[in-house]
Order: structure tokens, then sequence, then C-alpha cells
């Protein structure tokens, strides 16, 4: 029977740094629903970052589609929080844009890619 795990600390530090932030932009945004924060429009953001909890577990336990949902989910939440600032003429939160493209960095690395490659199911 496989061992299911929520972090994996024989992988290298650029995935192990990318699967805890994406379990705490996860948390934060489940707190944030929980709480009633988030209008209409931003609960599709969250749902990006849930989205990017369960690409975290997915990861940690060595999973292809974990790492796929992960990037995906991560390039989108980026794109979409650029994409609101600008079509409702805000600026978006700059330690927000800071860690989602340290996130997809980290996924993007290619250290990141080259181990999914091989070790990943």
């Amino acid at each position: 029977m496989l061992e299911r795990r929520w972090f994996d600390a024989s992988q290298p530090q650029t995935l192990q740094i990318a699967v805890i932030l994406e379990y705490l932009n996860a948390g934060l945004a489940l707190l944030f629903l929980l709480l009633g924060m988030y209008p209409i429009i931003t609960a599709i953001t969250a749902l990006f970052m849930i989205a990017e909890g369960v690409g975290a577990n997915g990861v940690a336990n060595e999973q292809r589609w974990g790492y796929n949902l992960s990037v995906g989910s991560s390039v989108g939440y980026l794109a979409l929080t650029v994409v609101l600032a600008v079509a409702f003429g805000g600026i978006p939160p700059i330690l927000t844009i800071i860690l989602s493209v340290a996130l997809v960095a980290l996924l993007l690395h290619p250290m990141s890619k080259s181990y999914q490659k091989i070790y990943f199911h």
C-alpha cells in the first residue's frame, strides 16, 4: 500500500518551497471564503488557490497530474489577478504578484521540471 504524504523532503528545494507556498495559498483562500471576505468575482481566484492546494498534494506524492494542476492553477491565478487589476483600474497587491511570480518560477525551474519528468508517475 502506498503511503500518502503532505510534504516530501526528498524532493528538490524548488518543489519543496512551491508545495509550501501552494498550501499557504489554499489555506488562506479557504479561510477567506469561510469568513465571507471574497466577493463573487474573486471567488474564482479562490478556486484557483484551492486547485493549487490539491495540486500541491499531488506534487508531494510525485503525481504528474499534481504537477500539471499546480502549474496550470498558478499561472491561471497570476493571469487572473493581473487581468482583474487592469479591468477594474486598480493596482494589484504587490505582495500577491511577487508570490505568484515566485511560485510559477519555482514550478517551472529547470530542476523542478527535470525532477518531475524523471520521478513523477
